[in-house]
Protein backbone atom coordinates (compact mmCIF):
# COMPACT_ATOMS: atom_id res chain seq x y z
CA UNK A 1 0.00 0.00 0.00
CA UNK A 2 1.53 3.64 -1.03
CA UNK A 3 1.97 5.79 1.52
CA UNK A 4 0.35 8.85 -0.08
CA UNK A 5 -2.65 6.45 -0.61
CA UNK A 6 -5.60 7.02 1.67
CA UNK A 7 -6.49 3.69 3.68
CA UNK A 8 -9.80 2.21 3.11
CA UNK A 9 -12.11 0.51 5.93
CA UNK A 10 -15.19 -0.71 5.36
CA UNK A 11 -18.16 -1.28 8.54
CA UNK A 12 -20.77 -4.26 8.32
CA UNK A 13 -22.91 -4.19 11.45
CA UNK A 14 -26.09 -4.66 13.24
CA UNK A 15 -26.00 -1.24 15.30
CA UNK A 16 -28.46 0.42 12.82
CA UNK A 17 -28.08 3.96 11.83
CA UNK A 18 -30.47 5.45 14.76
CA UNK A 19 -28.11 5.12 17.51
CA UNK A 20 -24.43 6.82 18.02
CA UNK A 21 -22.67 3.74 17.78
CA UNK A 22 -21.22 3.51 14.67
CA UNK A 23 -20.33 7.49 14.63
CA UNK A 24 -18.61 6.72 17.55
CA UNK A 25 -16.23 3.84 15.88
CA UNK A 26 -15.75 6.54 13.34
CA UNK A 27 -14.72 8.17 15.61
CA UNK A 28 -11.91 6.35 17.32
CA UNK A 29 -11.05 5.69 13.99
CA UNK A 30 -10.20 9.01 13.03
CA UNK A 31 -8.76 9.85 16.08
CA UNK A 32 -6.06 7.04 15.34
CA UNK A 33 -5.85 7.99 11.28
CA UNK A 34 -7.39 11.11 10.10
CA UNK A 35 -6.67 10.24 6.57
CA UNK A 36 -8.65 6.98 7.22
CA UNK A 37 -11.49 6.63 4.06
CA UNK A 38 -14.30 5.00 6.01
CA UNK A 39 -17.40 3.08 3.92
CA UNK A 40 -20.42 1.93 5.02
CA UNK A 41 -21.42 -1.39 3.30
CA UNK A 42 -24.31 -1.97 5.86
CA UNK A 43 -25.90 -1.44 9.40
CA UNK A 44 -29.27 -3.22 9.49
CA UNK A 45 -28.07 -6.63 9.90
CA UNK A 46 -30.87 -8.12 11.86
CA UNK A 47 -29.96 -8.19 15.11
CA UNK A 48 -27.01 -10.55 15.60
CA UNK A 49 -27.46 -12.66 12.86
CA UNK A 50 -23.89 -13.77 11.75
CA UNK A 51 -25.13 -15.61 8.94
CA UNK A 52 -26.55 -12.83 7.30
CA UNK A 53 -23.45 -10.57 7.79
CA UNK A 54 -21.18 -13.19 6.77
CA UNK A 55 -23.47 -13.52 3.24
CA UNK A 56 -23.85 -9.60 2.96
CA UNK A 57 -19.95 -9.03 3.02
CA UNK A 58 -19.30 -11.72 1.30
CA UNK A 59 -20.52 -9.92 -2.06
CA UNK A 60 -19.42 -6.78 -1.55
CA UNK A 61 -15.53 -7.18 -0.45
CA UNK A 62 -13.80 -8.25 -3.96
CA UNK A 63 -15.35 -4.66 -5.30
CA UNK A 64 -12.98 -2.49 -3.01
CA UNK A 65 -9.05 -2.18 -3.85
CA UNK A 66 -6.32 -4.17 -2.95
CA UNK A 67 -4.96 -3.72 0.86
CA UNK A 68 -9.07 -2.80 2.20
CA UNK A 69 -9.54 -3.62 6.15
CA UNK A 70 -13.11 -4.63 6.60
CA UNK A 71 -14.58 -4.66 10.08
CA UNK A 72 -17.70 -6.60 10.52
CA UNK A 73 -18.95 -6.92 13.96
CA UNK A 74 -22.38 -8.94 14.73
CA UNK A 75 -21.23 -10.32 17.60
CA UNK A 76 -23.67 -12.52 19.91
CA UNK A 77 -20.95 -13.04 22.37
CA UNK A 78 -19.64 -9.46 23.13
CA UNK A 79 -17.77 -9.19 26.61
CA UNK A 80 -17.64 -12.84 26.74
CA UNK A 81 -14.49 -15.39 26.63
CA UNK A 82 -14.82 -15.20 22.53
CA UNK A 83 -11.57 -13.69 20.40
CA UNK A 84 -11.53 -10.70 18.30
CA UNK A 85 -9.47 -11.82 15.25
CA UNK A 86 -7.63 -10.14 12.41
CA UNK A 87 -7.86 -12.58 8.87
CA UNK A 88 -5.58 -11.45 6.07
CA UNK A 89 -5.91 -12.96 2.91
CA UNK A 90 -4.27 -12.31 -0.38
CA UNK A 91 -6.59 -9.17 -1.23
CA UNK A 92 -7.62 -7.87 1.83
CA UNK A 93 -7.66 -7.68 5.93
CA UNK A 94 -10.73 -8.94 8.09
CA UNK A 95 -11.56 -7.69 11.61
CA UNK A 96 -14.36 -10.00 13.33
CA UNK A 97 -15.29 -11.36 16.44
CA UNK A 98 -14.41 -15.18 15.87
CA UNK A 99 -17.78 -16.15 15.50
CA UNK A 100 -17.94 -17.94 11.87
CA UNK A 101 -18.97 -14.39 10.71
CA UNK A 102 -15.85 -14.39 7.76
CA UNK A 103 -17.43 -17.95 7.03
CA UNK A 104 -17.54 -17.26 3.00
CA UNK A 105 -14.39 -15.58 3.05
CA UNK A 106 -12.62 -18.39 4.28
CA UNK A 107 -14.48 -20.52 2.13
CA UNK A 108 -13.45 -18.83 -0.96
CA UNK A 109 -10.08 -18.41 -0.58
CA UNK A 110 -9.44 -21.89 0.80
CA UNK A 111 -12.02 -24.09 -0.85
CA UNK A 112 -12.12 -27.37 1.05
CA UNK A 113 -14.96 -29.89 -0.29
CA UNK A 114 -15.02 -31.80 3.22
CA UNK A 115 -15.91 -28.27 4.54
CA UNK A 116 -19.48 -28.12 2.43
CA UNK A 117 -23.01 -28.84 3.85
CA UNK A 118 -26.30 -29.59 2.42
CA UNK A 119 -28.07 -27.11 4.62
CA UNK A 120 -26.55 -24.43 6.78
CA UNK A 121 -25.67 -25.74 10.58
CA UNK A 122 -26.73 -23.46 13.68
CA UNK A 123 -23.28 -24.06 15.44
CA UNK A 124 -19.89 -22.78 13.93
CA UNK A 125 -16.57 -25.00 13.84
CA UNK A 126 -13.18 -24.57 13.78
CA UNK A 127 -11.40 -24.64 10.74
CA UNK A 128 -7.72 -24.83 9.96
CA UNK A 129 -6.44 -22.12 7.95
CA UNK A 130 -4.45 -23.33 4.62
CA UNK A 131 -2.37 -21.13 2.36
CA UNK A 132 -2.77 -17.93 1.52
CA UNK A 133 -4.75 -16.96 4.80
CA UNK A 134 -3.30 -15.64 7.68
CA UNK A 135 -4.75 -14.98 10.95
CA UNK A 136 -3.63 -13.77 14.58
CA UNK A 137 -5.78 -13.23 18.34
CA UNK A 138 -6.24 -9.21 18.90
CA UNK A 139 -4.66 -9.07 22.36
CA UNK A 140 -2.46 -6.38 22.50
CA UNK A 141 -4.12 -3.74 24.71
CA UNK A 142 -1.63 -1.36 23.49
CA UNK A 143 -3.83 -0.72 20.38
CA UNK A 144 -7.13 -0.43 22.05
CA UNK A 145 -8.94 2.50 22.94
CA UNK A 146 -9.35 2.58 27.30
CA UNK A 147 -11.14 2.47 29.30
CA UNK A 148 -12.61 -0.97 27.33
CA UNK A 149 -16.38 -1.17 27.44
CA UNK A 150 -17.54 -4.91 28.18
CA UNK A 151 -20.29 -4.35 25.39
CA UNK A 152 -18.86 -2.39 22.84
CA UNK A 153 -16.06 -3.92 21.58
CA UNK A 154 -16.71 -2.44 18.22
CA UNK A 155 -15.66 0.92 19.39
CA UNK A 156 -13.23 0.24 21.83
CA UNK A 157 -11.08 -3.00 20.17
CA UNK A 158 -11.71 -3.48 16.20
CA UNK A 159 -11.80 0.08 15.64
CA UNK A 160 -8.58 1.64 16.87
CA UNK A 161 -6.78 -1.55 16.12
CA UNK A 162 -8.13 -1.43 12.13
CA UNK A 163 -7.10 2.52 12.18
CA UNK A 164 -3.61 1.58 13.41
CA UNK A 165 -3.27 -1.45 11.23
CA UNK A 166 -4.02 0.94 8.11
CA UNK A 167 -0.95 2.69 9.63
CA UNK A 168 0.76 -0.37 8.35
CA UNK A 169 0.81 -1.69 12.27
CA UNK A 170 2.05 -5.47 11.29
CA UNK A 171 0.19 -8.14 11.69
CA UNK A 172 1.95 -9.94 14.24
CA UNK A 173 2.05 -6.52 16.63
CA UNK A 174 -1.62 -6.86 17.24
CA UNK A 175 -1.11 -10.60 18.87
CA UNK A 176 -0.49 -14.42 18.65
CA UNK A 177 -1.09 -16.55 15.28
CA UNK A 178 -4.00 -18.35 15.19
CA UNK A 179 -3.74 -22.08 12.93
CA UNK A 180 -7.82 -22.06 13.35
CA UNK A 181 -10.39 -20.03 13.59
CA UNK A 182 -14.67 -20.61 13.85
CA UNK A 183 -16.37 -20.81 10.72
CA UNK A 184 -20.16 -22.39 9.46
CA UNK A 185 -19.86 -24.96 6.68
CA UNK A 186 -20.81 -23.44 3.70
CA UNK A 187 -24.25 -25.18 2.11
CA UNK A 188 -23.34 -25.87 -1.72
CA UNK A 189 -26.19 -27.61 -3.83
CA UNK A 190 -26.35 -31.13 -4.27
CA UNK A 191 -28.22 -33.98 -6.57
CA UNK A 192 -30.50 -35.86 -5.34
CA UNK A 193 -32.18 -38.33 -7.99
CA UNK A 194 -31.66 -35.89 -10.95
CA UNK A 195 -32.96 -32.93 -9.34
CA UNK A 196 -30.50 -30.25 -7.84
CA UNK A 197 -31.29 -28.80 -4.95
CA UNK A 198 -30.63 -25.67 -3.27
CA UNK A 199 -31.30 -23.40 -0.55
CA UNK A 200 -31.76 -19.70 0.01
CA UNK A 201 -29.01 -17.94 1.32
CA UNK A 202 -30.47 -14.60 2.13
CA UNK A 203 -33.67 -12.15 1.39
CA UNK A 204 -32.61 -8.89 0.11
CA UNK A 205 -34.44 -6.02 0.94
CA UNK A 206 -37.19 -5.97 -2.52
CA UNK A 207 -38.17 -9.38 -1.36
CA UNK A 208 -35.68 -11.54 -3.96
CA UNK A 209 -34.83 -14.82 -2.65
CA UNK A 210 -30.52 -15.25 -2.75
CA UNK A 211 -30.20 -18.81 -3.15
CA UNK A 212 -26.92 -21.04 -3.37
CA UNK A 213 -27.39 -21.86 -6.75
CA UNK A 214 -25.05 -20.62 -9.45
CA UNK A 215 -25.37 -20.09 -13.40
CA UNK A 216 -22.71 -23.26 -13.48
CA UNK A 217 -24.60 -24.94 -11.82
CA UNK A 218 -27.77 -25.10 -13.87
CA UNK A 219 -28.81 -27.14 -16.52
CA UNK A 220 -27.40 -26.85 -19.74
CA UNK A 221 -30.78 -26.94 -21.28
CA UNK A 222 -34.44 -26.34 -20.01
CA UNK A 223 -34.98 -25.98 -16.31
CA UNK A 224 -37.59 -26.26 -14.02
CA UNK A 225 -37.56 -24.30 -10.51
CA UNK A 226 -39.53 -25.37 -7.75
CA UNK A 227 -40.12 -23.36 -4.50
CA UNK A 228 -42.69 -23.88 -2.13
CA UNK A 229 -45.85 -24.87 -4.18
CA UNK A 230 -44.63 -22.55 -7.09
CA UNK A 231 -43.15 -23.40 -10.35
CA UNK A 232 -40.92 -21.01 -12.68
CA UNK A 233 -40.08 -23.01 -16.30
CA UNK A 234 -37.39 -20.35 -17.76
CA UNK A 235 -34.60 -18.06 -16.36
CA UNK A 236 -34.52 -15.07 -16.65
CA UNK A 237 -32.16 -12.20 -18.12
CA UNK A 238 -33.41 -8.71 -15.91
CA UNK A 239 -36.02 -8.78 -12.97
CA UNK A 240 -39.12 -7.19 -15.01
CA UNK A 241 -38.58 -9.64 -18.03
CA UNK A 242 -41.96 -11.64 -17.28
CA UNK A 243 -44.87 -11.15 -15.00
CA UNK A 244 -45.41 -13.00 -11.58
CA UNK A 245 -42.36 -14.87 -10.33
CA UNK A 246 -39.22 -14.83 -12.16
CA UNK A 247 -35.82 -16.87 -11.71
CA UNK A 248 -32.39 -14.97 -12.61
CA UNK A 249 -28.58 -14.46 -12.15
CA UNK A 250 -28.38 -11.65 -10.21
CA UNK A 251 -25.36 -9.17 -9.54
CA UNK A 252 -23.92 -11.41 -7.07
CA UNK A 253 -23.75 -14.55 -9.42
CA UNK A 254 -26.60 -16.54 -7.55
CA UNK A 255 -29.73 -17.30 -8.61
CA UNK A 256 -32.52 -15.29 -7.44
CA UNK A 257 -36.31 -15.65 -6.97
CA UNK A 258 -38.01 -12.22 -7.78
CA UNK A 259 -41.89 -11.46 -8.38
CA UNK A 260 -42.50 -8.23 -10.75
CA UNK A 261 -44.28 -5.59 -8.98
CA UNK A 262 -44.03 -7.48 -5.84
CA UNK A 263 -41.98 -8.95 -2.89
CA UNK A 264 -40.97 -12.61 -3.69
CA UNK A 265 -40.51 -13.75 -0.17
CA UNK A 266 -43.83 -12.48 1.42
CA UNK A 267 -45.49 -14.22 -1.59
CA UNK A 268 -44.16 -17.31 -0.93
CA UNK A 269 -43.89 -17.22 2.56
CA UNK A 270 -40.45 -17.59 2.01
CA UNK A 271 -37.52 -17.38 4.71
CA UNK A 272 -33.72 -17.93 4.80
CA UNK A 273 -32.77 -21.62 4.50
CA UNK A 274 -35.77 -22.75 2.76
CA UNK A 275 -35.26 -25.05 -0.20
CA UNK A 276 -34.98 -24.48 -3.81
CA UNK A 277 -35.52 -27.61 -6.13
CA UNK A 278 -34.63 -27.68 -9.97
CA UNK A 279 -34.76 -30.33 -12.70
CA UNK A 280 -33.79 -30.00 -16.13
CA UNK A 281 -36.19 -31.03 -18.71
Amino acid sequence: MGKDMASVITLTTDFGTSDAYVASMKGVILTVNPEAVIVDICHNIEPQNVLQAAFILSTTYRYFPEGTIHLAIVDPGVGSQQKAIILRTPTAFFLAPDNGVLSYIIDETDRMPDNSAKQTSANSEPRKLGGGLEAVAITNQDFWHQPVSATFHGRDIFAPVAAHLSLGVTLSSFGDSLSYIYAFPMPRPYNDRGNLIGQVLHIDNFGNLITNVRSNNLPAEGITITIGKQQIHSISQFYAETEGLAALIGSSGYLEISLKSGNAADFLGAKAGDEIQLKGV
